[in-house]
């Protein structure tokens, strides 16, 4: 099976290379990968301990990010190995601080895990959240190399627990422990017969509760604000900026808007901008200008939107009327802020549990929208309380990285060499 998987790998790569001269996002993925060896050789000396850590794109970075942190602080003499699947991640937090070398995953070949661990040699591996490579899986359990699943979830309809799924629940084998964010996660494993788990929780908690202790301020924000009440859009799409926009041009409430789209290529946001008729700034426009006076404020860079939310009056956080769902709302709870989101969010737990318990409001149309947004801007009582349930969502469910380092510790993690 090995073999055949092989092979298909390979194929996979051979087809990639020929999409990559249509598409730019696949080109990053394809070029990103040729200078793996040579940023390892470069960066990783045979003499140094090492520890990898593996994220499939940015959401499951900025979940491993507390543990990687914590790991870091433990072993100061280790150098940590940060991997990406996606070109979305890796471009982001290619330069990230927290990490000694961050380069693609080589694809899943038997040639591609063997060079990449011998490069690597770590004492310690965490994979986040998912992504089983079955390659990769074996060669670290053939070098007995200690393997952490963190934040993993697990679903019935997954391959793992499907008749034909043998070949991939081998693959688990690979891991010591499975640090799984809830209890059906766990009583899955347990169906496979996987008693090494723990519920740990789901580490974006940490991420998020510790957002509130760092600087949020931003000057340009707090001119544009004004004192006003404000409703920040995070991670937009069209579909979410079809209804918002009409919201907008129509709205009599004394309010302000944010929006940091999920895409800000210079024509989707010039687009965006030309079917406003508030008076409506840029970002990247927003030197020498009085931005008290405007209405609308477009964000059309990336990396400050924590920080913007935490001037929310009201957040909307885009990706609800699309696929696969919403985007992250715990940022936003972070700062106790009243959220709305659109209909498709029954894949992340978080939504779905601040959805039941009255946080946030799912909204299917343009009706929904405007009658919550209206709601939300004329009751302050109403703001008050779903934001509070909202911040203590978040505070009632952090703590998940302390128990996975407890865990790690009570386990005995000598048994990789470790020394701290």
């Amino acid at each position: 099976m090995f073999f055949v998987y092989d092979l298909l790998i390979s194929a996979t790569g051979f087809v990639l290379k020929i999409v990559a001269w249509f598409s730019p996002k696949m080109k990053l993925f394809v070029d990103g990968r040729k200078t793996v060896f040579d940023t390892l050789t470069d960066k990783i000396k045979p003499t140094y301990r090492t520890i990898w850590f593996h994220a499939a794109s940015l959401g499951e970075y900025e979940q491993g990010l507390p543990v990687i942190e914590k790991i870091k602080e433990k072993y100061p003499a280790h150098k940590i190995v940060l991997t990406f699947f996606s070109p979305s991640g890796f471009e982001v937090r290619k330069n990230n601080a927290v990490a000694d070398a961050t380069v693609y995953l080589p694809l899943d070949t038997q040639r591609n895990a063997k060079r990449f661990l011998d490069a690597v040699h770590p004492d310690m591996v965490f994979l986040i959240k998912y992504e089983y490579w079955p390659n990769y899986l074996q060669e670290l359990k053939k070098r007995k190399i200690t393997t952490y699943l963190v934040s993993g979830i697990f679903r019935e309809n997954q391959v793992f627990f499907k008749w034909y799924g043998g070949f991939y629940r081998k693959a688990l084998e690979a891991f010591d422990h499975f640090f799984v964010q809830n209890t059906q996660s766990k009583d899955l494993l347990l169906s496979l017969g996987k008693t090494n788990v723990t519920v740990s929780g789901d580490t974006r908690f940490d991420r998020v509760a510790a957002i509130l202790e760092k600087d949020n301020t931003l000057d340009f924000i707090s001119q544009f604000k004004n004192d006003t009440l404000t409703i920040v859009v995070g991670s937009s799409w069209p579909k979410d900026e079809t209804l918002l926009v009409d919201y907008i041009n129509k709205t009599n409430n004394a309010v302000k808007f944010i929006i940091a789209p999920h895409n800000i290529k210079p024509d989707q946001i010039a687009q965006l901008k030309n079917s406003l008729s508030k008076k409506t700034v840029l970002f990247s426009e927003k030197e020498g200008k009085n931005l008290a006076d405007y209405d609308v404020f477009l964000i059309d860079t990336i990396g400050i939107l924590t920080k913007i939310y935490s001037y929310a009056d009201i957040a909307y956080v885009g990706g609800g009327f699309g696929n696969p769902g919403v985007h992250n709302i715990l940022e936003p709870a972070t700062f106790g802020v009243p959220i709305v989101i659109g209909p498709n969010f029954s894949h992340f737990a978080e939504a779905t549990a601040l959805v039941g318990n009255g946080g946030c409001v799912s909204v299917s149309n343009q009706t929904e929208l405007d009658e919550t947004l209206d709601s939300l801007i004329r009751n302050q009582d109403i703001r008050g309380e779903k934001g509070s349930i909202c911040a203590t969502f978040v505070q009632m469910n952090k703590n998940a990285t302390q128990k996975i380092l407890k865990q790690i510790e009570a386990s005995g993690d000598t048994s990789s060499g470790l020394a701290s």
